[in-house]
């Protein structure tokens, strides 16, 4: 197997299956529990997770925040419509954008939004990639909450009617050009029941952005090029993670996001280490895993980044069954849809 080749992680999926709007209670999502390693599974309910979380378990997830950074503004010399889409904040009030048309901007192009809120184009570059300096009175939040839309992916073709549905219950950090998805199955309630199994929840942030979502165009993966994402791990959450591995016990990440943060620190530093750095960190097979035991993840795109990561995590021919299963049994897929927990337990 060709494990270079685009199209060793294509498979088609029937257009019904992608979950246009969120799910009314959060962990009523469907789950698919797979063994990584003998491929066998069972049909679940999100809730039933915690009844394959153990008391000495530590859970790992991504506490960043989507803002609605969708932004629709129009040149001041032409009234040209120029769509803004916030990836990262590169210092103060200079983001890193996508621009669309990018054609129609230069630098030194002024966009303006609504009063007292507009941007000059400081830097063109390529893909549709624009540095933008923002001028504003006020609160920059408060802009983006009156005339932002969530940046939901172009599969979503439904209006999201509440925008805290797109962030997890417990996001915090704000800095998201997406949501890391399989963290929106939980609710406060469900957290609270893991906690009191006696599981440690921790915490890391990575702020996504083109590298987690961008596609994947090159026919040969390793020469497509992973823009870089800020990930944080503070001290505390570095010193319980590096105990839970001298102890044996497992960690389990929530999400491709937390997966890829924990991977690039402890490849970079041999241990868990506190840090607030890039990673354009790109995970594909083979590769042997040093940070974590098991993830709770959605289903992905085909051809994309993180359907190469959780083939990694489990084996190519795991995944790709898992998926005709889901399909068969009319999962849902993507950022609405339901979950897989790929775990190193036998499967019952």
């Amino acid at each position: 197997m060709d494990y270079k080749n685009i199209d060793t992680y294509d498979y088609d999926l029937d257009e019904s299956l992608i979950a246009q709007t969120p799910i009314k209670d959060r962990d009523h999502s469907k789950l698919l529990i797979v063994n990584k390693n003998n491929g066998k599974f069972i049909d679940k309910k999100f809730y039933d997770i915690i009844d394959y979380l153990h008391e000495g378990d530590v859970l790992v997830l991504n506490n960043t925040k989507v803002l609605p950074s969708r932004i629709i503004g129009y040149k001041k010399d032409t009234n040209a419509k120029i769509e803004v889409l916030l990836l990262k904040e590169i210092e103060s009030d200079l983001w890193q954008c996508l621009v669309r048309p990018q054609k129609r901007v230069k630098k030194g192009t002024l966009i303006k939004f609504e009063n007292d809120f507009e941007c000059e184009v400081i830097d063109v570059l390529n893909d549709g990639i624009t540095n933008i300096k923002f001028n504003y009175k006020g609160i920059f939040v408060e802009h983006l909450n009156s005339i932002g839309a969530m940046p939901l992916p172009p599969y979503i073709h439904e209006k999201l009617k509440d925008n805290d549905r797109y962030n997890t219950v417990y996001a915090k950090n704000i800095g998201s050009a997406a949501a890391p998805t399989a963290g929106l199955h939980f609710t406060n309630e469900l957290l609270d029941k893991i906690k009191n199994k006696g599981i440690s929840i921790l915490y890391v942030t990575l702020n996504v952005g083109l590298g987690t979502f961008r596609p994947v165009t090159e026919n040969d993966i390793t020469k497509h090029d992973m823009h870089s994402e800020l990930y944080e791990i503070s001290e505390d959450v570095a010193n319980k993670l590096n105990e839970a591995k001298e102890k044996g016990n497992r960690i389990i990440c929530v999400g491709t996001t937390s997966l890829r943060t924990l991977e690039a620190n402890i490849q970079k530093y041999g241990k868990f280490t506190c840090t607030k750095e890039e990673t354009d960190i790109f995970i594909y097979p083979p590769h042997e895993f040093k940070s974590s035991d098991a993830l709770i993840t959605n289903f992905h795109l085909p051809k994309s980044t993180l359907v190469m990561l959780v083939s990694a995590f489990s084996s190519l021919d795991i995944i790709k069954n898992a998926y005709n299963h889901a399909q068969n049994s009319k999962y849902k897929f993507f950022s609405f849809g339901d979950a897989m927990f790929l775990t190193n337990e036998e499967v019952k």
